[in-house]
């Protein structure tokens, strides 16, 4: 059996958040996902008594969960201690879901798996940890985020250094999620998309709003030299130039995708029989079938 390629470093990563902690970590998208977390949940017509947070930098899943009146206990497995939001918190990687087989009832998780290496296989641990009919919802950063960026990096390393390191992680693709979670068991799946756009007076700002997210260069296979300063200025210019609007300011793309999934349970809506209608398209449509 091959091992799971090491994207991420996972040491860096929790480096990285430690220091956004210390610089007052931004957390427009945590809140923005919040929010639509509160909004979803709103919709379900269900208690969950034991919930785990799995990963969610901060307070907003939980202030979510618990303002929604349909969860008993939360649990948070935290990145790193500094992190942990309650006396029910574990301190784990969000590659890692240590609990027992059938114990939840619902997993949560808002900005913290698109860093893991092994997608699959935790999608595949929170399905044995949940009960039959529980609920798995998660938000990643989508792959159209940061596509400004991206382009104006490699633009510039290309024409400063003459080629393109790894700066960017591998975001998650809507298309393929969806697929994933049907792979580690779940049913019902369902994918959506919140595409929406940040503008900044310099890319500067954007770069220094990543920073204060923890959410810099984490690659294993990133050049482990400092960014040229010439090819920064120049990454700097090709995106003023590419990507601003008439009044001087910059767009910044970012996409968060939802997923979510049940574990099979007999309760649930099944899908109907081939060849067990009892009407037919055309005339449930009111047009004319052509022979």
């Amino acid at each position: 059996m091959s091992e799971t390629p090491r994207l991420f470093d996972q040491g860096l990563v929790r480096v990285r958040l430690r220091r956004a902690i210390g610089q007052r970590a931004e957390d427009f998208l945590l809140a923005r996902a919040g929010a639509d977390l509160s909004d979803r949940l709103g919709a379900l017509l269900r208690h969950f008594e034991i919930v785990l947070d799995l990963g969610t930098p901060g307070y907003h899943a939980k202030m979510a969960l618990q303002a929604s009146g349909k969860v008993g206990q939360v649990i948070h497995a935290a990145p790193i201690m500094e992190m942990a939001n309650s006396k029910l918190s574990i301190v784990t990687d969000p590659g890692l879901v240590p609990f027992g087989a059938e114990s939840l009832d619902a997993v949560i998780s808002l900005l913290a798996l698109q860093t893991v290496d092994d997608l699959p296989g935790v999608l595949l641990q929170i399905r044995r940890a949940l009960r039959p009919d529980g609920l798995f919802m998660a938000c990643l950063v989508g792959g159209a985020s940061l596509l400004e960026l991206r382009q104006s990096m490699a633009a510039a390393e290309s024409e400063i250094e003459g080629g393109i390191s790894p700066r960017v992680a591998p975001f998650a693709d809507i298309g393929d999620l969806g697929g994933l979670l049907q792979r580690a068991g779940f049913a019902l799946p369902v994918s959506d998309v919140d595409r929406f756009t940040v503008r900044y007076a310099s890319p500067l700002g954007l770069m220094h709003d990543l920073r204060r997210m923890g959410a810099t260069n984490m690659l294993a296979q990133r050049r482990k030299t400092p960014l040229r300063r010439a090819t920064l200025l120049r990454a700097i210019e090709i995106y003023g130039e590419r990507f601003s609007d008439p009044d001087g300011r910059v767009r910044a793309t970012f996409e968060l995708v939802w997923i979510s999934g049940w574990v099979p349970h007999e309760s649930q809506q099944k899908p109907l029989k081939p060849g067990s209608a009892v009407k037919r398209l055309a005339d449930a449509l009111g047009v004319r079938e052509n022979s």
